[in-house]
C-alpha cells in the first residue's frame, strides 16, 4: 500500500511572501504551524538540511531545503512509514500555491492506523495549517476548515489517553 496525500491552497500573496512564511516553520516565531491546536513541530536546530525533530509521535529530518521554495522532511522511525513530507511554494500569477505532499509506504501497524487514524488527523492538521497561512498573509480565511465528527472523536479519545497536562514528549534526538 502506498500513500500519496496532497493538500494545497492558492494564496493571495506573492511567492516570496508565502516562502518567507514557510521559512518560519519550527522556529521560535513560527507563523505557519498550528501549534495552538496540534502538537508543536520542533527541530533540534535551525531549519536546514540535517536538522531532526518532529511533532507528536511523528519523527523526521530535513532532507532538502531551498529557502522560501521547498522543504522536504524524511521520516525516520515513527510512525513506521518509509517516505517523506514536504512543503513547496509555487508562483501562480499574482498569487502563489502552498502545497504539502506526503508520500510513502506504511509498515507494520501503520498500514492499519494510517487509514483509520493518522490520515484523518493529518488531513485536519494540514487544513488548519493552510488556514493559518491564509490568515497570516491576507488577514482572513475565505472558507475555514472544519473538523469532522470523526476527527473530534479521535481527538477526544487521544485527550483521554494522553491528557494535555502530561509533559510533552521531546521530539528531538529520536
Amino acid at each position: 500500500m502506498a500513500v500519496l496525500n496532497i493538500h494545497s491552497r492558492r494564496l493571495a500573496a506573492d511567492a516570496d511572501q508565502v516562502g518567507a512564511l514557510v521559512d518560519t516553520l519550527t522556529g521560535p516565531h513560527d507563523r505557519l504551524w498550528p501549534g495552538d491546536r496540534w502538537p508543536v513541530a520542533r527541530l533540534d536546530g535551525p531549519l536546514g538540511v540535517g536538522a531532526r525533530g518532529g511533532h507528536g509521535p511523528v519523527r523526521y529530518r530535513v532532507e532538502e531545503y531551498e529557502p522560501a521554495r521547498r522543504i522536504r522532511f524524511r521520516f525516520n522511525g515513527s510512525p513506521n512509514i518509509d517516505g517523506y513530507h514536504e512543503f513547496t511554494v509555487t508562483p501562480d500569477g499574482d498569487a502563489a500555491v502552498l502545497r504539502h505532499t506526503l508520500a510513502g509506504r506504511p509498515r507494520g501497524i501503520t498500514r492499519l492506523t494510517w487509514p483509520f487514524f493518522y490520515r484523518r488527523m493529518h488531513d485536519a492538521l494540514l487544513e488548519d495549517l493552510l488556514d493559518r497561512a491564509e490568515r497570516e498573509l491576507t488577514g482572513t480565511v475565505a472558507t475555514p476548515a472544519r473538523w469532522s465528527a470523526y476527527v473530534r472523536l479521535l481527538r477526544a479519545v487521544r485527550a483521554r489517553i494522553a491528557p494535555a497536562t502530561a509533559p510533552p514528549r521531546s521530539p528531538v534526538g529520536s
